[in-house]
């Protein structure tokens, strides 16, 4: 990775300071100092409007004017000058202003999802993302569930969207039109679980364990609405014992979801078993207000047809989805610029502490 510097003895001398910089400077100064001053309520918009104003500004007198990088560099020490206690003027994060600028053409942007997040969420966006339609999207998706910095970046790796809605399901033909959409897009394939820290070897009950140890993130990758009910929750059924892997509680659908595990490849016993045990949850458990209780087989492997002809003739909402135990970022997803812990790195090591704008 590149290290930007920034030195008095590097910066370009007064008289090659380019013709038209200093009006500029001066309407920078006024545009920032306006931006400052606004309501606190509209300071997240506010101030990545701003940015964006800068990042073209730097665009187009680039494209226009011929200006180079080293003007960049002066404009980073001017700012800073001119506003000490203001965060998010280094060069670095000029430089993210242009890239942001350039990923979206046109100011009504900030209109949209992207205008209400944080400018730290945005930042990784730009990193981990390269098309608009994607960045778009977990924007949208970032602002409607609340997802911190950290959150937004562990679903952009894991390709939560791109997985949502993939699992094989019975859904359209067991549930009714209403909730078989909304339950589908519950479920996805496959599921990510490389944050247990087992190998792919993990029988069942290990990997069981090791999502209830983990239940926080478990429920993270499972998604909005999954609340944990318990392991191994038992069963009598005409006097003989069973037990359910995992079962939880679906506050958006309303109903119960059992969770099976199994460590090898699906076969279509699994549905059967599964099926029995949702009309056991659905006599013992479930309430009058209760939708039907749902089931997710998670697999190591699965044959999508096989798994298609098992629950054809099935009379409970079933899904059927792999699971992974080890991840790896697609290289459609990785993009040439920085990345976030990259360029917080280097606003420390020039700055002493962190100089991007939240």
């Amino acid at each position: 990775m590149e290290i930007f510097s920034v030195t008095r003895s590097s910066l370009p001398s007064v008289s090659s300071v380019p013709k038209g910089y200093a009006e500029w400077l001066v309407e920078l100064k006024a545009r920032i100092d306006g931006a400052q001053r606004r309501a606190a309520v509209t300071v997240t918009r506010g101030l990545v409007l701003l940015y964006w104003q800068i990042g073209r500004d730097i665009l187009v007198r680039q494209a226009e004017q011929g200006w180079g990088a080293k003007v960049i560099e002066r404009l980073a020490h001017d700012l800073r000058v001119a506003f000490p206690d203001m965060r998010g003027l280094s060069r670095a994060n000029l430089m993210y202003m242009r890239a942001f600028a350039e990923a979206w053409p046109e100011d009504a942007i900030v209109q949209q999802a992207v205008g209400q997040l944080p400018w730290g969420h945005n930042l990784v966006l730009l990193s981990k993302l390269k098309g608009p339609e994607q960045r778009l999207a977990y924007a949208q998706r970032a602002v409607n569930q609340g997802w911190s910095r950290s959150v937004l970046n562990i679903h952009i790796e894991t390709r939560l969207l791109e997985r949502e809605g993939k699992a094989v399901t019975n859904f359209a033909a067991q549930l009714p039109p209403n909730g078989s959409d909304l339950a589908q897009q519950a479920l996805k394939d496959p599921y990510v679980f490389d944050f247990l820290g087992i190998g792919q070897e993990a029988g069942e009950r290990e990997i069981e364990a090791a999502l209830v140890q983990h239940v926080s993130r478990f429920l993270l990758e499972l998604g909005a609405g999954f609340a944990y009910v318990g392991r191994q929750v038992p069963l009598e059924v005409g006097g003989d014992d069973f037990f359910i892997d995992l079962l939880f509680y679906h506050l958006k659908l309303h109903c119960y979801v059992v969770v099976e595990l199994k460590a090898g490849a699906f076969k279509p016993e699994h549905a059967g078993q599964l099926n029995f045990y949702l009309t056991a949850v659905d006599e013992q458990l479930k309430s009058a207000l209760d939708a039907p209780t749902i089931g997710l087989l998670l697999c190591k492997t699965r044959n999508r047809v096989v798994a298609e002809y098992a629950l054809r003739d099935s009379n409970k909402p079933i899904g059927v989805a792999e699971y992974q135990l080890v991840a790896s970022l697609p290289e459609e997803l990785q993009s040439s610029l920085p990345t976030i812990e990259q360029i917080e790195q280097e606003l420390e090591q020039y700055h002493g502490h962190g100089d991007v704008a939240e």
